[in-house]
């Protein structure tokens, strides 16, 4: 009595040989949900600078770097790996700093780790630190916390005036 029609099956793209193309990591497939723009942006995963790469300049961003490779120049990201054949000579900071290779300069993060393997000369700045035996590390180590700013002083009303200081001598 009743027929109930199917709704039509989206295509897939397909390649010369039939075979059906996977879409981009980074779009949605077709016909899945869609997912807020800020979490996959997180998710994307981490960056490297492989062994074989020297890079000559400032590397800046929000995201994961774990460098393989040697860098001249200031690292600022959002998470640091410098791998047992990193190098980076110039200042690091990240919230999170694991050192397995060689950092020339200073390092500043929330949490610090220096592994079994690294070399570090230069002064460190970290909430928290954490330093393996057979670790090489030169510099200052100064405990840092971020510090709620100093609340400013509420202003006060037009027709106030300043307090009066007085000073007294000793009594005559």
């Amino acid at each position: 009595m009743f027929n109930k029609s199917k709704s039509p099956v989206p295509a897939q793209p397909r390649d010369n040989s039939g075979s059906a193309i996977p879409p981009l990591p980074d779009l949605p497939a077709p016909g899945a949900a869609s997912r807020p723009a800020g979490p996959a942006v997180a998710q994307r995963g981490l960056s490297t600078l492989s062994s074989d790469l020297k890079f000559d300049g400032n590397v800046t961003g929000g995201g994961d770097l774990q460098i393989d490779g040697a860098i001249k120049g200031d690292v600022r990201v959002g998470r640091l790996i410098v791998g047992e054949t990193g190098a980076v000579e110039g200042n690091v900071s990240a919230d999170y700093i694991e050192v397995r290779g060689r950092v020339v300069g200073g390092v500043q993060g929330k949490q610090v780790k220096l592994i079994s393997t690294a070399y570090v000369d230069g002064d460190i700045t970290a909430e928290q630190l954490s330093i393996d035996i057979g670790a090489f590390f030169q510099g200052r180590v100064l405990q840092g916390r971020r510090e709620a700013p100093a609340p400013t002083p509420a202003p006060r009303p037009a027709g106030d005036a300043a307090p009066q200081v007085i000073s007294m001598g000793p009594a005559a």
